[in-house]
């Protein structure tokens, strides 16, 4: 079968398209930077330079597909420019949308994110919850303005489309703001402090990228058209998830609890310092505000509706740690 994917030298879209092409799947793997194809060597991979905003490309690289897995978006905390962020993502979208139409494509999966939901408070986080009234982050509010008006707008027009929403992924693959787990168990490895916000007593939910991209597989073959569905892992707070690491690694944590003001004041110097150089910050106000509540999530429906399965923590951080010695020479 002839798949189509965009963002395919991302962190998900990366794994999806060698699992793929492994299945025997020909794979039309959409990509901007040529530096970013390395590790996407593979027979049944067809590489073909594009881009989202550029319909043309994406009419040529959706040819003899039928099926079309979205998961190309701008994921950086931090841009000089916040109108890229909607443009890649809402225009871009649009644009996938309007072409796998025109190409009358039996299926999309569009890759959003658990933050559309908010944070969890007192009640497990399930599909069923209304958005918030505000977000943390212009990436978040992206992709909920997506599933409530792009995909609604699309499906109402024919289109076949099913959302995904992970929640924070780990494990092996390109080391940026989409796999920050990763490079918090990297910098553990090389035996350099880590941080831990406030207390570290906030729970978030932790999903293994290859459940992930099982997950996208599942969707694709069992999702529902216009349902959504959460891949998660499992629900944890920041300080356990350290000493996880810790003692499946077999080195000692250093750590540092920084108070919340510390980390208000550090991510507003870091902005301002940002906008006046263009060096991208470590963190921002947004990202510190988005970590203090818990994100506790339920992958109940998609147990239930695709078979989804994720694997335990303590795997899924053993084989991040195998991979990052491997290829850090750790």
């Amino acid at each position: 079968m002839n798949i189509f994917v965009t963002g395919a030298t991302g962190y998900i879209g990366k794994n999806l398209s060698l699992r793929l092409a492994r299945e025997g799947h020909i794979v039309h793997a959409l990509y901007r930077d040529i530096n970013k194809t390395k590790g996407l060597e593979h027979k049944n991979i067809k590489l073909l330079h594009g881009d989202i905003l550029d319909k043309n490309s994406l009419l040529i690289g959706m040819k003899e597909c039928t099926r079309i897995f979205h998961t190309a978006a701008f994921t950086s905390v931090w841009t000089r420019k916040p109108s890229t962020i909607k443009s890649l993502n809402v225009e871009g979208t649009i644009n996938v949308f309007e072409t796998a139409l025109e190409i009358s494509a039996e299926k999309v999966v569009y890759t959003s994110t658990a933050g559309v939901f908010g944070p969890s408070g007192k009640i497990m986080t399930e599909e069923n919850m209304p958005y918030p009234s505000s977000f943390y982050t212009h990436y978040e509010k992206t992709k909920a303005y997506i599933e409530q008006t792009v995909v609604r707008e699309f499906i109402d027009k024919g289109l076949n489309v099913t959302v995904v929403n992970p929640t924070r992924v780990y494990g092996p693959g390109p080391l940026n703001d989409a796999n920050s787990v990763s490079k918090i168990i990297k910098r553990h490895l090389e035996g350099k402090i880590g941080l831990v916000p406030s207390d570290g007593k906030s729970i978030g939910n932790y999903v293994y990228v290859d459940d992930v991209v099982e997950g996208l597989v599942l969707a694709m073959k069992k999702g529902k058209k216009g349902e959504r569905y959460i891949l998660g892992g499992e629900n944890i707070a920041f300080i356990d998830l350290m000493q996880l690491i810790a003692r499946e690694s077999g080195k000692k944590s250093r750590l540092i609890k920084i108070p919340v003001f510390v980390m208000f004041c550090l991510s507003w110097i870091l902005l301002i310092f940002a906008e006046i150089t263009g060096i991208k910050p470590m963190i921002t106000p947004g990202l510190v505000k988005k970590f203090l509540p818990h994100w506790r999530v339920s992958s109940e429906k998609a147990k239930k509706e695709l078979d989804y399965n994720p694997v335990n923590l303590e795997f899924g951080i053993n084989k991040t740690i195998e991979w990052l010695k491997k290829e850090y020479d750790l």
